[in-house]
């Protein structure tokens, strides 16, 4: 604490202000008194100065830590509204919404401290408690830890028990409690809902603040993630009156290169909502090709520091649902402006590439140009235009060049796993129409070959002009998780020896022996698991999946903000500024000083929507597919063990994913041992074995739509509930709910499954047979 001058005496209401206001620490009652040197009646006359203080507004807080009215507690709790120019923006998480005046907005910075322990990377909804520090008016955190998210299970349906009271039942498979609702609003039972706390403590409840509708409509199961997520889905009127303006922008034909009388195409899903990238290429003659990857110019529309680029900085990129897309952009401009459209002039970024017959990129240059779309195809007609032999010359000159970069690929031995992806399909209505794994085509080969190209290219000339770069960074396995690989695969009779090189083509070369399919999927999970996830940076450690030494994104900027900022630092490096009509609009579209002194920050923030998109996805995804079951409960499926826990094993059916949980204490009377390094559990009397890989038939005994959860049993099981039956002493249950009695939470209802991981009792390991 600050040095004070001592006042002996009563002191002014200035005084108090002051005091509080400069005070390094808590400014209570009790420190208030002291360093003014009150005792006795001095104190109690103290006590009712304060709090006529209070009433009068000129202090908040309680006595034992004022803060100025309109200000904030110096250690207090704030929650991540917004990520702005890479750096968390917070607001107190507990503010009092009849307070005067708009909350006030910290920026969080590092802790001061060089010792102290670096805060995790913060993403919007984050609670963290913070110091906090006013400076001529504007606020700035410093935080000390980052708290638990108390926002879990606040979107859920709606119940009411026999006695009349409203219970919010989560919706979030990870949430095992129902929250009594204190204030039901509109609601009626059976919506799904969107509720806050009604206070700080659990106990208090919640209130709900919106009703989403039906929850089992099919547009409910993104909305879900939308909302579980914080994923902002709303674009401010000054963005969307921004984007109005992009879309009047002159493009100059003088001052770009013209490729519009090239037959460039641009081969994407059937249902895709936006068309980032286009290829072309032809013969050069010399055995090799002349290629280019034509890519959307967002960065002539989007400017560093207009609304357009926060907001799109802040959502990181767009989220794709069955049903739905969320954009970086609006969609003026991710689905017209930007988008490469069949006859269209459209704005591009051209990488023109020359390709040997080998596949090897020996030259590469990049401009900014006008390009018309000759064609836009989808994927399977593209490959069955090849197939059938009668493809334009322009697709077949493409797949020629593909199999040069085909070639090459191979020689460098990238990662390669066959991983299913499941492709939720919707009628007219919105309704399920079918899930099934996407088909893997040479189409989606040719344009992904050709992407890697124009990336590589992307990051190697930023470097040649010693320019900042955001790379996609995907390291080499850590150790830990090659011990764990190599302890898993011993239990397989197969070697791992961890004193070679670790890279991609030795784990290719093991999942080339393995003949069996059972096994082979095994390995190719444990192989799985043992991979680093993907981020964004502005430190080179190379990508090790495919096997490159350097690495950005280039090809998407419309839905990817990392792959804007590549495009803005080549505009930088090659002077590819244009000094075109702004319209408005800030007229620099290269890289920003701020963009440049931070991006380890914006690289930290997009990593982290990058996750919370793939987390939404997936999660939209689970309750497609459980929606799609829920009405075949009890017939059986040929599944596929994922994974295996001490309380159980999870398994997805063959052809449709979806993981479900089978119980351990549902599979009969015999004690199963949790073998980790396996993988497995293992009967103590009969040797019995499920361990990750292992087919076998399930029924499904529960499909949960609106939690994504699924339950099996064993196929000559009864798909029923079953009831364990008892515990071994020394194996108790751990770490079960509160008993629904006196002051304990109430168990989530009919619409919640239970936390993954520990469902009710799934910990029991039943009894050995006498």
């Amino acid at each position: 604490m600050k040095k004070k001058k001592h006042i002996q005496g009563l002191p002014t209401r200035q005084q108090v202000l002051e005091f509080i206001q400069t005070s390094d620490s808590a400014a209570g009652k009790r420190e208030i008194a002291k360093a003014f040197g009150l005792k006795g009646q001095e104190k109690i006359a103290l006590k009712r100065l304060l709090k006529d203080m209070a009433e009068e507004g000129l202090i908040d807080g309680r006595k034992s830590a004022y803060h100025r009215m309109g200000g904030i507690p110096k250690v207090t709790v704030l929650r991540v509204v917004e990520i702005e120019d890479g750096e968390p923006v917070a607001q107190p998480d507990n503010w009092d919404p009849e307070a005067p005046g708009k909350p006030p907005r910290l920026t969080i910075k590092e802790a001061k401290d060089r010792g102290a322990k670096r805060t995790p990377a913060l993403k919007v909804g984050d609670r963290v408690l913070a110091r906090t520090e006013e400076t001529d008016g504007n606020w700035s955190a410093y935080p000390i830890k980052k708290l638990p998210a108390r926002t879990e299970g606040l979107l859920g349906v709606v119940e009411i028990d026999a006695s009349n009271k409203a219970w919010l039942a989560p919706v979030d498979k990870r949430v095992r409690q129902s929250a009594r609702i204190s204030d039901l609003g509109e609601a009626e039972e059976g919506q799904l809902v969107l509720a806050e706390r009604a206070g700080r403590s659990e106990r208090s409840g919640v209130n709900v603040i919106e009703v989403i509708g039906d929850p089992l409509a099919p547009k409910s199961f993104s909305l879900i993630a939308i909302a579980k997520h914080g994923i902002p889905h709303v674009f401010p009127e000054k963005v969307i009156e921004e984007a109005g303006q992009a879309a009047e922008l002159t493009l100059s034909e003088e001052k770009r290169e013209d490729l519009r009388h090239l037959p460039i195409v641009a081969i994407d899903p059937a249902d895709a909502r936006d068309h980032d990238d286009a290829i072309w290429a032809e013969p050069d003659g010399e055995g090799g090709f002349n290629a280019l990857v034509a890519i959307a110019d967002v960065s002539f529309y989007v400017r560093p520091g207009s609304a357009l680029d926060k907001e799109a900085r802040k959502r990181g990129n767009s989220v794709y649902f069955p049903d739905r897309v969320v954009p970086m952009l609006p969609e003026l401009l991710s689905a017209d402006m930007c988008s490469l459209r069949e006859d269209e002039t459209r704005a591009a970024m051209a990488c023109h590439l020359k390709i040997s017959g080998e596949g090897k990129v020996t030259h590469f240059r990049f401009t900014r140009a006008l390009v018309r779309i000759h064609h836009n195809i989808a994927y399977e007609d593209a490959q069955a235009a090849i197939d059938k032999g009668d493809a334009p010359v322009h697709l077949q000159h493409l797949w020629e060049a593909w199999a040069a970069l085909a070639h090459a690929r191979a020689k460098r031995e990238p990662l390669d796993l066959d991983l299913p992806e499941r492709r939720v399909q919707l009628d007219d209505e919105g309704r399920i129409a079918e899930i099934a794994v996407r088909e893997r085509l040479d189409a989606h080969r040719v344009v992904e070959d050709f992407m890697i190209a124009a990336n590589v290219a992307a990051a190697k000339a930023l470097e040649a002009k010693s320019s900042p770069v955001v790379y996609r960074v995907h390291e080499t396995p850590a150790r830990e998780k090659l011990i764990a690989l190599r302890d898993y695969l011993a239990t397989m009779d197969k070697k791992l020896a961890l004193g070679q090189v670790v890279t991609p083509s030795l784990f290719n070369r093991m999942l080339k022996d393995v003949t069996d399919e059972s096994e082979k999927a095994q390995v190719m999970e444990a192989v799985l698991r043992s991979q680093m996830q993907a981020y964004y940076g502005p430190a080179n450690s190379g990508h090790f999946g495919l096997a490159l030494g350097s690495y950005a994104h280039f090809t998407s900027p419309i839905r990817r903000y990392a792959d804007l900022l590549v495009h803005r630092a080549l505009v930088d490096a090659y002077k590819l500024e244009q000094p075109e009509p702004s319209n408005g609009m800030p007229p620099k579209t290269g890289l920003s000083d701020k963009d440049r002194a931070s991006l380890q920050e914006i690289s930290d923030a997009i990593s982290q929507t990058e996750r919370r998109a793939m987390e939404a996805e997936r999660d939209t995804t689970d309750r497609y597919v459980a929606a799609w079951l829920s009405n075949r409960v009890g017939e059986v499926f040929d599944t596929r063990i994922t994974g295996v826990q001490g309380f159980g094993f999870f398994a997805t059916i063959d052809g449709l994913g979806g993981d479900g949980l089978v119980p351990i204490s549902t599979l009969g009377r015999e004690y199963f041992r949790h073998d980790e390094a396996a993988q497995a559990l293992i009967g103590e009397d009969t040797g019995t074995r499920y361990a990750a890989g292992d087919r076998l038939k399930l029924k499904l005994a529960e499909a949960n739509a609106l939690t994504g959860a699924l339950k099996f049993v064993l196929e000559d099981a009864d798909a029923q509930t079953i009831e364990p039956r008892g515990k071994r002493p020394e194996r108790a249950s751990r770490g079960g709910s509160k008993p629904n009695g006196r002051g304990g939470p109430r168990k989530a209802g009919k619409y919640a499954i239970g936390k993954r991981g520990r469902p009710k009792n799934i910990r029991h390991q039943g009894r050995k047979r006498k």
